[in-house]
This record gives C-alpha cells, structure tokens and sequence, in this order.
C-alpha cells in the first residue's frame, strides 16, 4: 500500500510491505540548505495506549557522540537519505509517522517542514496470495543486541541462544511452512512435495504428522549421485537420506535422480483429490534456508495454478529422462508473448528461450530495475546491464563472483552484495557490536531469493520469483519453477520492501570489514554512493552540514535518480 502527503514543499511517499515501510522524501532544491537530514517519529496505532518514538539512527552527530549510551534518536540525528526504511514493524498493523526536515546545527537543530502520514502495513496472507520472508540478516545489530551475552563480544549462534534466536530469524517463515503442511489433518487431503534439500527435522516430522492423521503424503526429493572422486559425497543425497530415515518417513518419499539437480521446493495442497493452493518460492527445508540465508515462502490459492503445479509433480515423479521431462515443460508452459495475470515457468527447457524472455522484460523496463542474484549473473543479463539506461537497476549478491565488471562500469546500475560487520577495534564502527552469522549455510551465507522486479512502483508492475536462478543450468538443467505475476501492487510492495530491507543492510556493510575466515562479502558499494559522513576519533559521523544533500540534485546522477524514484507522483 502506498501513502502520500506533502507540506510547505516536502513531501513523503511510503510504501508498505508487510514488515517493511519504505520513505521517499523530497524537497525543492532551494529547501536543501542548511538540511541536517529527516527525523522520523512513530506512533504505533494498533497498540493502545502506545507512546509515539523517534526512529534511532545508527550514525550519530559527533556533537552528539556523548557518554557510554549516546541519545541515537533521528530527532537529535537525523538520516541523511532520500530514501529510507523502517524495518521493525508487524504485518497488518496501522502506523502514524511525522517525517520532520531537521535544519540548523548539530548544537541547535531546528524542525522545518513536517507531513504526517498513515500507514497500514500489508497482511502476510492475501486474497489469494501470502508471502512469508525470513529475517536474513542474522549478521545484525538487531541480532547482537539480543543474542549477545553480558560481558562477552561475540553473538551467540541459534542453536545456543534457544528459541528466541529461531523465532526471530524466521520471522514466521518457518511456521507458515508448518501451518501449510498441516492443513492436510485428515483422509479427505493430500500433499504433493518435491524438494531438494530435505534435512529440517521439524518440517519433515510435519509430513509424519500430516501422514498420521490420514492424509495422502508423497514427496519427491533430490537423490541424484554425483559424487567425485575428489568429493565423493552424493550432496544433498546422503543428507537427504539420512533425514528421512530419521523421520521415519521413508514410505512417503521417491527418489528424484534422472536430473542435473532437483531444486524445486514446493508443495501441493488437495483436498477430495482436488488441487487447491501450492508452497513455493526459494526455501529449502532446512536449518540454514529457513533460519540462516534469505529466503522467501509464497502460497498461491488458486485451484488452476495448484493443479499445473500438480501436474508437473506428476512429470517429475515419473524419474524420467531430461530429453522427456524438456519436451514436457516447453509443452505445458510455454512462453507467453507478454506476462499477463499469473504464468508459470517449468525447467528444465530444451533451450535458452526463457532465460532470453527474463532478458527482454528486463530491458524493456521504464522505470526500475531489482534483480537477486545468488550465483552470480548470467550473460543474456549481463548484456541488459551493460546497456545505458536513464533510471536505476538494483542487483543483490550473495558474494561478488563472475565478472560484474561491466555491469558495474555504469554508475546507474547498484550493486552490493552479502557481509556483517567483524567488530574490529579501531575501525570507524567500533562502537557498533560485533556480528556473526549463524554457521547454518556451506555455500550461499547471504542471499538465496530468485527474484526479479520490472518496474515495481509503476502502475503495471512485473514480480518474477521461484526456485530458479536466472542461469544457464536453471533453465536447461535442473528442475525448477518460476511465477510471472503481472499487475500486482501488493505483491511488489511486498517484494520491494524487503529487496530494499536487504540492499540497504549489505550496502552499508560494505564499508565494513568481514573477517577473513568467512566467505568474502563482496564489492563494497562505492563511496560515491553514499552520503558524504566525517571521521573523528576513529568514529563514523553525519556530516554536520548540508554538504550530504548536494549529490542527490547532481542531474542525472544516481543519487538524483533514487531520490525521484521513490518520491511521490
């Protein structure tokens, strides 16, 4: 949902996901002098009784920078963005934010313009649709504040701070997955899965438990043997096995091996042997895809996309050739001329037709791009990148690897990429606690989403999200599954919101220093693209003047681009 309002020359766009609200600010140029930054104040209107707050800023003031807990309120610091987020709110709940332009100096700041708006926050569950995201950034200072015991430095990983740690890192991403499966509570219901890693002891004790009370259950998962002779380990098969056997589930699954990889994850829910509603999205059922990496859930209930989903189940069920399972999904999903409601997108394909299809949406976008990019970036959209456009595209790593040299040679193209904060003393962070990830995921730490956003705050937006990486091997390889859905707002505020929650948290850590016994965090983002900020006594500081602004009314810079890109209309 989206919001607006302006006053004596600002005005404020915010855009509503369901944990997630993103502001655009923006003023006259001429209203930029002396701009100390935004400060936002938040009144949670669906607590009663609840106390309005200012919204604290990690960067401080160096006038502010004052005994062991400095004041971080955006009131005394105010965020130095066009852009900004807040990130710490409840689905479907009802927010009041005033947005104050803050002038002045550090010693006496001054209110100047001010807006107040209304939001609601999207449900998780739609009329059709739910999304459920993980928090994926357990590399946090959210995490350490919590996690961190008293008088130690390092953050605990979840499997020793307890229950609390796992509930806030899948922030309902794992329960919507158990509350899905469970559904199936009787004879009359079945469930349809096809999975790749398979080793999350409570979801698969999900399926027992479904199976117990009558339902029909039949899962398909990753069996496929390609162990070396330097790694020897058939990966995620021994795992897999090992899990089920565990479980005690070994009657309900079938081995999938006539594949480069089986990386679906998805579930079908029937009920009377009707096909109603399908899991999807990028999540594994594991420790590390619900809890560790960034992953997204989505169900969709409608009983025309369930029963395609049923049926591809049913192809990959057969273990058939790639030559057969090919002919199939071109077959049963060709590719439409143009998105249109919901299409689906089945793989492997016995070509590059839809890796290309991905491309041309891309290039025909005409207003922004967002892509998630977990293994790096294909060439088909390599070459997208490469071409000079007048607006932003965004792209999100795991970690840098391939070249993206020529994508990042156009300042118009953003990139960051995954990384925590080591908490090395005498840096510029070194008030900052330290972070940690939580040793749940080998080879993706970061960000594992397939997704991609056509014009997502345009009138006619294109979200793109599934199991697939928008590869080669994803498209002519593996078993896969990609949406299409055109036309949604809901859905892209949603997506948006948590692209931008991701971007925002790597981009900054950026300038951070990951410590070198884990995976590197990838390109920092350069310094061109931030805000101008001071160092003083090995500290990170605002700039305390109106210095910050200037680059965001530098024409056809970068920085003017976001700025207009998430402003209002």
């Amino acid at each position: 949902m989206r919001t607006q309002a302006r006053n004596d020359g600002l005005s404020v766009q915010a855009i509503a996901g369901t944990h997630v609200v993103l502001f655009g600010f923006n003023l006259p140029k001429e209203q930029t002098k002396n701009l100390l930054g935004f400060a936002l104040k938040r009144t949670d209107k669906s607590r009663p009784n609840a106390r309005p707050f200012y919204l604290d800023n990690f960067l401080l003031l160096k006038a502010n920078d004052k005994g062991q807990k400095p004041d971080h309120s955006s009131a005394k610091n105010p965020f130095q963005e066009f852009v900004w987020g807040d990130y710490t709110l409840q689905p479907g709940q009802k927010y009041e934010y005033l947005v104050e332009a803050r002038y002045g100096t550090p010693d006496a700041l001054q209110t100047g313009a001010s807006v107040t708006l209304t939001v609601t926050t999207e449900s998780e569950v739609g009329d059709t649709q739910d999304v459920f995201f993980n928090r994926g950034v357990a590399g946090s200072q959210a995490y350490a504040r919590r996690f961190t015991p008293k008088g130690k430095r390092n953050p605990l990983p979840p499997d020793q701070a307890g229950p609390d740690a796992w509930k806030f890192l899948s922030r309902g991403l794992a329960e919507a997955m158990q509350a899905f499966i469970a559904q199936a509570n009787g004879p009359r219901f079945a469930l349809r899965a096809a999975v790749y890693e398979f080793t999350d002891a409570p979801m698969l004790q999900a399926f027992a438990a479904a199976a117990a009370t009558g339902a029909d259950v039949k899962i398909v998962y990753d069996a496929v043997k390609n162990g070396t002779p330097k790694k020897p380990k058939d990966t995620p098969r021994e795992d897999n096995d090992k899990a089920i056997d565990a479980a005690g589930i070994r009657a309900l699954c079938k081995e999938r091996t006539n594949t480069k990889i089986a990386h679906n994850k998805f579930i079908v829910l029937l009920e009377n042997g009707v096909a109603k509603s399908v899991w999807t999205g990028s999540t594994n059922l594991t420790e590390g895809g619900l809890y560790g990496q960034w992953n997204v859930g989505h169900i969709v209930r409608d009983k025309a996309v369930a029963k395609r989903y049923l049926d591809f189940w049913g192809e990959v069920d057969k273990d058939e050739k790639p030559k057969d399972t090919k002919q199939w999904n071109d077959a049963e999903t060709p590719l439409p001329a143009a998105p249109s409601g919901i299409d689906l997108i089945f793989s492997p394909r016995g070509d590059l037709a839809a890796l290309n299809w991905y491309a041309k949406l891309m290039d025909e976008a005409t207003g922004s791009v967002f892509l998630t990019a977990a293994f790096g970036v294909s060439k088909e959209l390599t070459a997208i990148f490469a071409e000079p456009k007048p607006y932003l595209r965004y792209l999100l790593l795991d970690k840098r690897q391939g070249d993206v040299t020529t994508i990042a040679r156009n300042p118009s193209n953003r990139i960051t990429a995954g990384g925590y904060f080591g908490g090395k003393a005498g840096t510029p962070f070194a008030n900052w606690m330290r972070e940690a990830l939580t040793g749940l995921n080998t080879y993706v730490q970061y960000v594992h989403t397939k997704i991609m956003l056509i014009d997502p705050l345009g009138d006619d937006p294109i979200v793109i999200t599934g199991s697939a990486n928008f590869s080669e091997a994803s498209t002519t390889a593996n078993d896969e599954n990609m949406l299409v859905i055109r036309g949604d707002a809901r859905l892209a505020d949603i997506f948006l919101g948590e692209f931008m929650r991701l971007f925002t948290h790597f981009r900054f850590r950026g300038h951070t220093k990951t410590p070198n016994t884990h995976p590197a965090p990838g390109p920092a983002t350069p310094k061109s693209a931030l805000a101008p900020q001071t160092k003083a006594k090995g500290m990170l500081y605002l700039d305390d003047t109106d210095h910050w602004a200037r680059g965001f009314y530098v024409k056809d810079s970068p920085r003017e681009k976001e700025r207009l890109l998430f402003a209002a209309p």
